[in-house]
């Protein structure tokens, strides 16, 4: 029988970050949007939660076990702060989850120990293309064997600190399957910083490799390379967990304006069609909630999770939209303002079809 309360540690874990996000993110995200930078400080404050260090093994210099389901909780609670902030903690999750899942042993030994320091190491991930349906399992930039290396030709968009980076974890098609590949960032063109209809204040560019060669050590996970499908599960379902968040920060707000807003001597949440569609979107934001705890519970426990991955993306990505734009509705013309919030959720909602491999957790 599935348990899905929350023990005492990710009960502590939430709060914690309920206090950041109300103390820190939510005082600070709308300029944040508006400038197009997120305060260095709120970043670093984030980031000494310890959401990631916590999952890395003590082999490597951690300070626990990594667990998904406590991933989603955290990622869920922050992304209900905003989710570009959220983001940009989170961004070390692109490289540290998947050498955690697939790396060597090599692998594990040089790069996790740099996620337990006090401040995050500048590395970032490449997996999205500026195509047309996007098929993370049919990538465009190549990765094509000559002797002891690799030759990558290609282009990618929205790369979280491409412009900061050190090392790139980059995906490529090698022979048909999606691999990944440790490039030093010096030898990557990075382009202009994506100019991105919501997220404004998340720093994501475009970059650009051109006959970039690599040493064949360089392939995450080593000649054996990676399941990809396991790591695309990771990041589908942190990605769901940060879209519920961002839901759940739509409804509340909705529902608290409705208590508070009076027309004609009563609350409008007193008047049916507002009580029903606040209702749905209550009822959308518990399911979506359901669906991405019962997936991360089973890579927990290291069953084929893919089926319910793909059901969570499929519901989430609409459900994160329609209950955004509820908000904004239940507004009305304040929906449509900047000065209220709802606008801004909206905008990054519709982010969620686009973005695999985000995050991960």
């Amino acid at each position: 029988m599935l348990d899905f309360r929350l023990d005492d540690e990710q009960q502590m874990l939430v709060d914690a970050i309920g206090r950041f996000s109300a103390d820190k993110v939510r005082k600070q995200f709308r300029e944040a949007e508006e400038t197009g930078e997120l305060p260095a400080d709120v970043v670093q404050a984030g980031w000494e939660i310890g959401v990631l260090p916590t999952a890395i093994p003590e082999d490597y210099g951690g300070f626990g076990e990594h667990s998904v389901v406590t991933g989603a909780v955290a990622t869920e609670a922050f992304a209900y702060g905003d989710l570009a902030t959220t983001l940009k903690i989170m961004s070390p999750n692109q490289v540290a989850i998947p050498v955690m899942l697939c790396g060597t042993e090599a692998q594990k030994e040089q790069y996790l120990p740099l996620f337990a320091d006090e401040r995050a190491p500048k590395l970032a991930a490449a997996l999205t293309e500026p195509v047309y349906q996007f098929n993370p399992r049919k990538l465009d930039t190549t990765a094509v064997r000559d002797g002891d290396e690799y030759v990558l030709n290609g282009k990618k968009i929205f790369v979280v600190g491409a412009a900061d980076a050190e090392t790139i974890l980059v995906y490529a098609n090698e022979d048909g399957a999606t691999q990944a590949f440790f490039v030093p960032a010096a030898s990557i063109s990075v382009g202009e910083r994506d100019k991105l209809m919501g997220l404004k204040a998340l720093d994501t560019f475009s970059i650009a490799l051109d006959e970039v060669r690599v040493s064949a050590d360089s392939k995450l996970g080593g000649e054996a390379g990676i399941d990809f499908g396991k790591i695309l599960n990771h990041s589908r379902v942190a990605l769901g967990a940060a879209a519920v968040g961002v839901a759940n920060a739509g409804f509340e707000y909705a529902r608290d304006y409705a208590k508070q807003r009076v027309q004609f001597g009563k609350p409008i949440a007193q008047n049916q069609s507002i009580a029903f569609m606040l209702a749905d979107m209550a009822s959308d934001v518990e399911s979506a909630r359901m669906l991405v705890w019962e997936a991360a519970w089973k890579l927990d426990k290291g069953e084929d999770a893919t089926r319910d991955v793909t059901v969570m993306k499929h519901f989430i990505d609409r459900i994160v939209v329609d209950v955004a734009d509820r908000a904004v509705q239940t507004l009305g013309g304040y929906g449509y303002i900047r000065e209220y919030p709802v606008e801004l959720w909206l905008r990054n909602a519709r982010a969620f079809a686009s973005f695999d491999g985000m995050t991960f957790i």
